[in-house]
């Protein structure tokens, strides 16, 4: 599962230009890597949103309301920092939560909320959830949605628990796992989209592009 950093800046373009520009408003590895995989070479714009004020403000814990809410306003931060541009330019924002026996959590808090976090999880199944928010830079247009996959656990030992905890990864990721790194062998799998997991649903941003009138195309680079 992906996470964002609050830290990032102006990526770099690889290859023929796009037919639209696409500015990821996210400093997630996992989701940089996912759009590459796809032919997507995105410009990076990390928003510094305030997410527990913004999840504050909501005045609920509903997971689908908080995840669109936050994709929604990493993107339009971003939107706000990029201002118009000369080229055609959407930018996406998402946010992930998890959600395991009826508790939604975010990143953990220490290595001790992780292990006990991973300790419950293995032999079971939660669902992760994404909110994507995309906003055609000079229209205003913007389009939004949520995607939600069920992950299934496999049995994981507590000295498999300690050390994968030990590594530091499941410190920075909503649900505190991941399905392509150290995680992965213990997701036995998925009910849904497996992009999903990563950080970003790249069936749904095709969708929220044909909302725009665009393809998913449009975003490819040349070789």
């Amino acid at each position: 599962m992906a996470t964002d950093q609050n830290e990032g800046g102006w990526g770099r373009h690889h290859g023929g230009m796009p037919d639209l520009h696409l500015v990821l408003a996210s400093a997630s590895p996992a989701r940089l890597a996912l759009l590459r995989a796809a032919g997507i070479e995105p410009e990076v714009v990390v928003s510094h949103v305030d997410e527990d004020a913004v999840a504050a403000a909501l005045g609920t814990d509903d997971p689908d309301r908080v995840v669109a809410a936050l994709a929604r306003a990493k993107a339009e931060a971003v939107v706000a920092q990029v201002g118009q541009l000369a080229r055609p330019t959407a930018v996406l924002g998402c946010d992930s939560l998890f959600t395991f026996a009826g508790t939604t959590w975010g990143k953990p808090g220490s290595a001790a909320e992780a292990t006990a976090r991973i300790r419950a999880m293995r032999g079971g199944e939660g669902v992760l959830r994404t909110g994507h928010h995309l906003v055609e830079v000079s229209s205003g247009r913007a389009v939004g949605g949520v995607e939600a996959t069920t992950v299934r656990f496999g049995p994981m030992t507590d000295a498999e628990v300690d050390r994968y905890v030990a590594s530091g990864e499941p410190l920075h990721v909503a649900g505190s796992f991941t399905l392509d790194g150290r995680s992965a062998p213990f997701v036995d799998g998925v009910d849904g989209d497996h992009t999903n997991v990563v950080g970003l649903s790249l069936p749904l941003l095709r969708r929220l592009l044909a909302d725009l009138g665009r393809s998913v195309t449009d975003l490819w680079t040349s070789p």
